[in-house]
């Protein structure tokens, strides 16, 4: 049977959007923690206290696994049965250099022509969200590849030798990414801007 999960967006108060830099980090990451207690719900699982192991990577909670990610005008989160990740990322331009380092030839080839802003951002939430199912970070980027694009929203990214699918979920300039085996995703994005 295959587990649903929902990925909530939360869209950020203009209240915490004039905040100082610290507090406003503070924030969102409580937003972030909204909307995982959100997500929770949907799956009828009361969160206890969030724990990360040595290395930053967040520990299961009640047997479920867990991911947050937040940017200036969105928070995320998702609770699920396996191990999951979610990103999130403005589609805005980047510079050649970044995007040269970012994938290989062989991986833009596949992921095609287009808006070079969503092409890269595809990619590159793609590999955040597996990075972080995978419990390691960007200091792994070079293991991380694209596979395979299976079309606008879904594509498989080869990490360590194990194919992680991923969907795509585009919303107010802004795409999610989220990585996990054997789920079907309900987004849900609450309000919008």
């Amino acid at each position: 049977m295959t587990a649903t999960i929902t990925p909530v967006i939360l869209p950020v108060p203009e209240t915490v959007l004039r905040l100082p830099p610290a507090d406003r980090a503070r924030a969102l990451s409580d937003l972030a923690r909204e909307a995982l207690a959100l997500s929770a719900q949907r799956l009828q699982i009361v969160l206890g206290p969030l724990r990360k192991d040595d290395r930053g990577a967040p520990l299961p909670v009640a047997g479920h696994y867990w991911s947050l990610t937040h940017k200036p005008l969105f928070a995320a989160a998702v609770l699920a049965p396996a191990p999951v990740g979610l990103d999130l990322e403005a589609l805005r331009p980047c510079t050649p250099a970044l995007y040269r380092r970012s994938a290989a030839e062989s991986e833009w080839a596949l992921l095609g022509g287009g808006d070079p802003r969503i092409t890269f951002f595809r990619c590159w939430t793609a590999k955040e969200a597996v990075l972080k199912a995978g419990g390691e970070g960007i200091r792994d980027w070079p293991r991380c590849r694209i596979h395979r694009v299976d079309d606008d929203s879904h594509l498989v990214v080869d990490y360590r030798g194990a194919l992680w699918p991923v969907e795509q979920f585009f919303f107010s300039g802004h795409i999610a990414s989220i990585a996990g085996s054997g789920f079907c995703v309900r987004w849900h994005l609450q309000g919008g801007r």
